[in-house]
């Protein structure tokens, strides 16, 4: 059994929020990650569990401070779970040379290519061990989980579920990297951690997967006309035309007005905590 240590737990709108750390073999080192328990998870009483991916640079903290979710998931009945971007501190040469690649960049996938497949192994983390314990230590009802996330994180989410919708029974995402082939994000992370291989490649981009495997879930993804990344980095048109090529049920909002940052995210995070709740049964 995983030993879990717990770093510090605070009482918030009747339900604690906890940050953890544990040892992690699909990572090799240290990880730590952030759990939300509402007030009627306190009891013991199994509830719905949502896990919150957040975007490059992020930790267990930003969307946990940011967000503003936790009143509202008081109100559902919803618990929460914020694992961190990256492993930290592998020691590999490079690791913290830019944003958007190595430390705080692990894209949510398992690496092939040395030295990243010794510790970023994200997939099996979050999906595996990270669950495992999450499951172990509180109060969830493991057949009603979901999966969101922000930016890199929006990529995580849609990625994992059309990966895993066994487990993902909901999803939906912020301003989500939805076509990673075809923008520097990813390209940048794919060839460093799966090679020049790009059907490998593929496996992980959330337009290519539904494609391939559309889901029986109704994806709720939100994007900001005015964010800087649209263009170049995010590309939801090309994830759009292969929804409806798929018959995936899907809906995609478009705000005007709207950035990246979590403004954006704290405006319509309600929305996407009622879009889970409802799915899962909350």
């Amino acid at each position: 059994m995983t030993t879990l240590e717990t770093v510090s737990e605070q009482r918030c709108f009747d339900g604690v929020q906890g940050f953890y750390k544990h040892p992690s073999t699909a990572c090799g080192g240290e990880m730590t990650f952030a759990v939300y328990r509402p007030p009627q998870a306190l009891s013991g009483a199994r509830r719905p569990v949502v896990t919150w991916l957040a975007g490059l640079t992020c930790t267990p903290e930003t969307f946990t401070i940011k967000a503003g979710a936790q009143r509202v998931a008081a109100q559902l009945g919803l618990i929460l779970v914020m694992p961190d971007t990256s492993p930290r501190g592998a020691g590999i040469a490079g690791e913290d040379d830019s944003y958007d690649f190595g430390s705080a960049a692990g894209f949510y996938l398992d690496a092939t290519q040395e030295p990243w497949s010794r510790n970023y192994n994200m997939e099996t983390y979050v999906t595996r061990e990270l669950a495992e314990i999450v499951a172990a230590n509180f109060p969830i009802d493991a057949e009603a989980q979901g999966i969101f996330g922000h930016s890199m994180g929006g990529h995580g989410a849609l990625t994992l579920h059309l990966r895993h919708p066994e487990r993902y029974r909901s999803v939906s995402a912020f301003a989500p990297v939805s076509a990673p082939m075809q923008c520097p994000w990813g390209q940048k992370a794919f060839r460093n951690y799966l090679g020049e291989d790009r059907d490998a490649w593929r496996q992980h981009d959330a337009s290519e997967l539904v494609r391939a495997r559309p889901s029986d879930a109704r994806m709720l993804i939100d994007q900001g006309r005015q964010d800087q990344f649209l263009e170049e980095q995010l590309k939801p048109e090309i994830f759009e035309a292969a929804c409806k090529e798929a018959g995936q049920p899907y809906e995609l909002r478009m705000h005007d007005g709207y950035d990246h940052s979590y403004y954006f995210v704290q405006t319509f995070i309600e929305d996407h905590l009622r879009h889970h709740a409802a799915a899962l049964g909350a």
